[in-house]
């Protein structure tokens, strides 16, 4: 039951950057305004990424608690 849901976990995060748009509507504007749609790509998944980063590391943090609590 742990590994499986550590696979969907994992799974999910690393298919996260193809279904999130996460960008600020400056950033969203200034983009679509030039007409270079790769630029805007990958801007938008620079932002997942600096995004994912923290939770990731909460995610981590949560889990090493919760061991040494059930231990």
């Amino acid at each position: 039951m742990k590994n499986i849901f550590f696979f969907i976990l994992i799974f999910s995060l690393l298919m996260a950057p193809q279904i999130v748009e996460a960008q600020c509507a400056m950033c969203r504007a200034v983009l679509e305004s030039e007409g270079n749609t790769s630029s805007a790509e990958g801007i938008n998944n620079g932002i997942v990424y600096l995004m994912a980063i923290p939770y990731i590391l909460v995610a981590g943090l949560f889990y090493f608690i919760y061991n040494k609590m059930k231990a």
